[in-house]
């Protein structure tokens, strides 16, 4: 430890001067993202604008390896990522990031295997390997009485039996919890050292970022156990609708009018500056804010500060003129600080581009003035892992309004036009041999109630509430003649549900979260057959809480591992493993008490004969 100490210290040494001032504490981090055979992302937040870098090697005592400097920003509330390459495949690591004057505490993580590592002519020509990943959702942190609270006791279970077990973590949907969201800009603008300063452009628009931000920051300092996981177990990410704002519906319904609808893209943004920064994206244009000049019956909006020309509207999503004001991002707030919103705040279609300051939208802007808006950015993508593809899905950016009374209405979308072209162009063109589907929200139970037992008017968070799409895409998985395993979250219970030969659903939570009872899942039974609306499914296992439950009693979390089998070592040396494929891979989702870390059930899916 004197020796890692001492490199430390030489290595905040190495930084220019100008970097050896208050600027360069470290707040926040680190956390581990997107993982390869021979690379990795890792984030960190400093107190100041300045610089960090992240020190690595194969020893705790031999950090001998140092990142590119990052140099992080007040617009991104001073958060950035390290991006190490040319590390090697199957390995472990540990690391540290460290600025001028500050270190944090660091970790260790594991390389993923490598094809090279495991290829043999005669009995494994394809370098195939085995690997397992950790997948979860719903972890409410906060000190209600009725969660496990900053606590999270799963996550201190998961680091006891998971490190170094695991390669990543896939946390399935509310990561967050509406929090700390009235922490104003003046508020930010002293924490970050810049009260004499004009904040920076984002938040003249979108002023209730910097209430996400603390949101952020607030759950990585209470929740230490989940601080600490990050630090070890590389994580992605889907955002649910705590990510944003509680329930938001209709985000591509054009003309809708709604606080938490168009709360959007400042989540969004937030999400990518704390969470998902690193992870692949289908699109990589970002958000772009801007304020709008609107005139009442016209369609024709004006940024004299864009250029429109540069925007791509294959990527982007659609627009949203904002409600505006600090609190826009509040879940629900007795003052009603929110008030009535702007004037034009809503959903919008881009038509066209007219100019480089100009669009030409739908529908017509409701009143004469300036307005906040943004044009939404792609948060939904995949990577590869072997023989295995992952999908990360985004079921709340660009979805229809749903229909409770009607869950079977044509042309209602969850996915979206653009994401659900490109999910089946990616996967009806790859050659694994397993899928598996991030989707936040539940495929084959609906989500009608909160935890209260009482369902809520209105309420499905569900694929159920989206009939037509939900039968194409189970036709369309299903006729892939792969296995399709669909993870979801959002309900704070966990199942394995068979609904074809191929297409799976298996839940993972709570986390942290309150478990949600029977009556808010539409009154499912504990395990077999379940009629889904449009579909029998067949409930293999599942937690199950009954409405008689106390609230305070709800607090059992649930956490899943999932093994992908594709080869078994036959060495005839006892110094060299041979890896030798099986005829027939295999993929085992196991589930574990969150408290406990004790196995309640197991579930092998088979992929196809070779």
């Amino acid at each position: 430890m004197r020796t890692a100490t001492l490199l430390v210290i030489a290595a905040i040494l190495t930084f220019p001067a100008a970097y050896a001032q208050p600027e360069g504490r470290l707040t926040h981090g680190p956390i581990l993202g997107h993982i390869g055979d021979r690379s990795i992302s890792i984030w960190a937040r400093t107190a100041r604008p300045g610089e960090f870098r992240v020190l690595y090697g194969l020893a705790e005592a031999k950090l001998d390896r140092a990142s590119e400097p990052v140099r992080t920003t007040l617009d991104r509330d001073n958060t950035g990522w390290a991006h190490l390459t040319g590390l090697l495949p199957g390995t472990k690591y540990y690391y540290r990031v460290v600025t001028a004057r500050d270190s944090r505490p660091g970790g260790s993580f594991l390389t993923l295997p490598s094809a090279e590592d495991h290829r043999n002519a005669g009995f494994n020509p394809r370098g195939l390997f085995n690997f397992r990943f950790q997948f979860g959702s719903c972890a409410d942190q906060r000190p209600t009485g009725v969660n496990s609270g900053p606590s999270l006791p799963a996550y201190r279970t998961m680091l006891a039996h998971l490190k170094d077990k695991v390669h990543f973590s896939i946390m399935n949907g509310d990561w967050l919890y509406e929090d700390q969201r009235d922490f104003t800009v003046e508020e930010w603008l002293r924490q970050v050292g810049a009260r004499e300063m004009d904040p920076p452009r984002v938040l003249k628009i979108a002023p209730s970022l910097t209430g996400v931000w603390e949101n952020y920051k607030i759950f990585l300092d209470r929740g230490a156990a989940l601080a600490e996981w990050h630090r070890q177990v590389p994580s992605y990410y889907t955002p649910d609708d705590h990510e944003i704002l509680n329930d938001i519906y209709g985000t591509a319904t054009v003309g809708r009018r709604d606080r938490r609808t168009v709360f959007r893209d400042i989540g969004v943004q937030a999400w990518f500056d704390y969470l998902a920064g690193s992870q692949p994206v289908a699109y990589s244009q970002p958000v772009l804010f801007g304020e709008a000049r609107l005139e009442a019956g016209s369609t024709i909006l004006t940024d004299p500060e864009a250029d429109f020309t540069k925007l791509d509207l294959a990527q982007a999503a659609n627009l949203h003129v904002h409600w505006g004001g600090q609190f826009a991002g509040v879940d629900n707030d007795p003052g009603d600080r929110m008030g009535s919103g702007d004037p034009n705040a809503g959903v919008y279609a881009i038509e066209s581009v007219l100019d480089k300051n100009r669009l030409r939208i739908r529908p017509a802007a409701r009143a004469a003035g300036t307005s906040p808006y943004s044009i939404g950015r792609s948060a939904f993508g995949k990577f590869r892992v072997g023989n295995v593809e992952f999908y990360l899905l985004d079921t709340r950016s660009e979805r229809d309004i749903h229909d409770t009374n009607n869950p079977g209405q044509t042309g209602s979308s969850l996915l979206g036009r653009r994401q659900k072209e490109w999910l089946k162009r990616e996967m009806a063109a790859s050659d694994v041999d397993f899928f598996f589907l991030a989707s936040s929200v539940n495929v084959t139970i609906p989500h009608v109630g909160g935890p209260s037992t009482q369902p809520i008017a209105g309420k499905d968070d569900a694929w159920t509430a989206f009939l037509e799409e939900r039968s194409e895409m189970i036709r369309f998985w299903d006729a892939l003649g792969k296995p399709v395993m669909v993870m979801t979250g959002d309900l704070h219970n966990s199942w394995a549900i068979k609904i074809t030969d191929r297409v799976w659903e298996f839940a993972s939570g709570p986390l942290g979260s309150q478990n949600h009872g029977a009556r808010s899942e539409g009154g499912r039974p504990a395990n077999g057959e379940f009629d889904s609306r449009d579909r029998k499914v067949d409930i293999r296992w599942s937690t199950h809480i009954r409405d008689d439950i106390p609230p305070t009693l709800r607090k059992m979390p649930y956490y899943a591992v999932a093994q992908i089998n594709n080869v078994y070592n036959n060495p005839v040396d006892p110094a060299k493993p041979r890896w030798i494929a099986y005829p027939r891979p295999h993929v085992v989702i196991s589930y574990y008490d969150g408290r406990t870390g004790d196995l309640l059930y197991a579930e092998p899916v088979h992929g196809k004969g070779r």
